[in-house]
């Protein structure tokens, strides 16, 4: 058997107890560790779970599939996935390798980001198409996601956006000359996000995010417990003026706020405002909510 199984959002004990079955049930624990993050180390799974862990790179999991899917016809092979298993379109594509190929596969889901999300008082049904914001570099500066984000913002609908994270990434130089040297990870922040749109909206001149008049929150570390998870509300123009630190250790993720923004959800998203009155105004003026 086959199974990828997800490990939730925080720590070691976020994990199901399907999930911990399995995992104990297995020869073999990949980890994959390059489309999104734990806030524990290797070191704790390993010893919660009673098993060593192989680190599955992008490389490894893209490409060397048929590594990790060996002898799981008759063992069983696990892939550990931080949030749910289906979070990533990489996780789609091995298990249709392995189900070619007529190995049983399981899946053991898990909470994400995309569900998680509504701690931040939104309701998740209000929310559109998930949209991801990659670094921008000097030669490189995608807006495809404006777009998405466009169909959103006309529906009135919210939008998660997904910061990029690089962690065993190799520099254009490094990897022009094939030399395996890979650059420290990074973790977009808050600011920068929104230092992106901004460019990207200037750009595109489409109205879809306006700093002053748009609200957002800003998301770390969701489902961690009150000492790592930071929620941070505002319009965009008050979260890119605020320091890096205000927002927490990465992952992050931003909410931009549609406009079917109902009274309750702003009420519960006010308690995390950078300033209550401000975000009640902008609520009220420019998003129509009602509070009486």
């Amino acid at each position: 058997m086959f199974y990828i199984i997800g490990l939730g959002l925080s720590d070691e004990k976020d994990i199901t107890l399907r999930g911990l079955e399995a995992v104990r049930s297995s020869t073999r624990l990949y980890l994959e560790a390059y489309t999104s993050i734990l806030i524990v180390q290797k070191e704790r799974l390993e010893e919660f779970y009673g098993k060593p862990l192989i680190l599955a790179d992008r490389d490894m999991v893209e490409t060397e599939s048929d590594e990790i899917l060996r002898d799981a016809h008759t063992q069983n092979v696990a892939l550990l996935v931080v949030g749910d298993p289906f979070g990533a379109t990489t996780h789609t594509d091995i298990l249709l390798r392995a189900r070619a190929i007529g190995i049983p596969t399981c899946v053991i889901h898990n909470a994400s980001i995309m569900n998680a999300v509504g701690a931040c008082g939104l309701q998740l049904y209000n929310f559109g198409q998930t949209v991801s914001l990659v670094f921008f570099t000097d030669t490189w500066r995608p807006d495809s996601f404006y777009d998405r984000l466009r169909e959103n913002v006309d529906l009135g609908m919210h939008t998660l956006i997904l910061l990029d994270i690089k962690v065993k990434e190799q520099s254009e130089e490094n990897l022009a000359r094939g030399r395996k040297i890979y650059e420290p990870p990074r973790y977009m922040s808050i600011p920068q996000a929104v230092a992106q749109l901004a460019e990207v909206e200037k750009k595109r001149q489409g109205g879809v995010v306006i700093p002053e008049r748009t609200l957002a929150i800003a998301l770390s570390r969701v489902g961690g417990g009150p000492d790592n998870e930071r929620i941070v509300c505002g319009t965009l123009a008050q979260l890119g003026e605020q320091p890096p630190n205000v927002f927490g250790e990465p992952l992050h993720s931003l909410v931009i706020v549609g406009r079917r923004l109902h009274h309750l959800e702003a009420e519960y998203a006010e308690t995390f405002a950078v300033n209550p009155i401000l975000w009640r105004e902008v609520a009220q003026n420019v998003y129509n909510c009602n509070f009486d």
